[in-house]
């Protein structure tokens, strides 16, 4: 999950609590004090506005499975959001006298906080389970490098008994090259030895025929 996401998401939790209970003390407040808190709520709404529109753009830049599991925390986040509005909304059009005031605070504020504090308590039940998600998917993304990191190193080892292959095949070429010129060396000489043959088998019988002649003469 992305660093700074998890950032802006922080942010927003903080502010978001910090409003929740700045709606509660606000809603027993009257006049100018009443009017600066609804000040305070809502440029603490206005920040909230814009983490939400950071954590967006940061979700939408993200791999398509990361980004869905965020867009989903974001809805949560943008709802809990609206809610707060619709706190702060019965906050200012509340000029009421003491009397409804407190009716409303028994019963409309107090069921608008609990729905809110429901709703957090499901943001952070949702907010776990995507956490462990994440987690998962960082596993499984671990997973895969350490997969590419055997196959490359598979391939590296399957290059260098390439280029061993390669080299046992050039060393026999050599070795054929060698063979081929002694075999010719040796017919070569096997083709001497033939003539030398013939020549003093010539030799032997010419002396045989002179020796003949001698003693041929010699004798008459």
């Amino acid at each position: 999950m992305s660093e700074v996401f998890e950032g802006y998401e922080r942010q927003y939790c903080e502010l978001s609590a910090n409003l929740s209970r700045k709606c509660t003390a606000t809603g027993a407040l009257n006049g100018e004090q009443k009017k600066q808190k609804v000040s305070e709520i809502k440029a603490g709404i206005d920040e909230a506005e814009a983490l939400i529109r950071k954590m967006d753009l940061e979700a939408r830049s993200l791999q398509p499975n990361v980004k869905a599991v965020l867009l989903a925390k974001l809805r949560e986040y943008k709802s809990d959001l609206n809610n707060l509005k619709t706190e702060v909304k019965r906050i200012v059009s509340g000029n009421l006298n003491a009397g409804a005031r407190d009716e409303l605070l028994e019963s409309g504020m107090a069921d608008t906080l609990t729905a809110s504090a429901d709703q957090r308590t499901r943001l952070m039940t949702t907010t776990e389970r995507l956490g462990k998600s994440g987690d998962r998917i960082k596993e499984s993304r671990r997973t895969m490098l350490e997969t590419e990191e055997l196959g490359v190193s598979i391939l590296q080892d399957l290059h260098s008994q390439r280029q061993s292959l390669l080299h046992a095949n050039n060393t026999l070429h050599g070795v054929d090259d060698n063979i081929g010129r002694s075999k010719k060396i040796l017919t070569n000489m096997s083709r001497r030895m033939s003539r030398n043959k013939w020549m003093i088998g010539s030799i032997i019988a010419v002396l045989v025929i002179a020796i003949a002649l001698i003693l041929y003469f010699k004798l008459k």
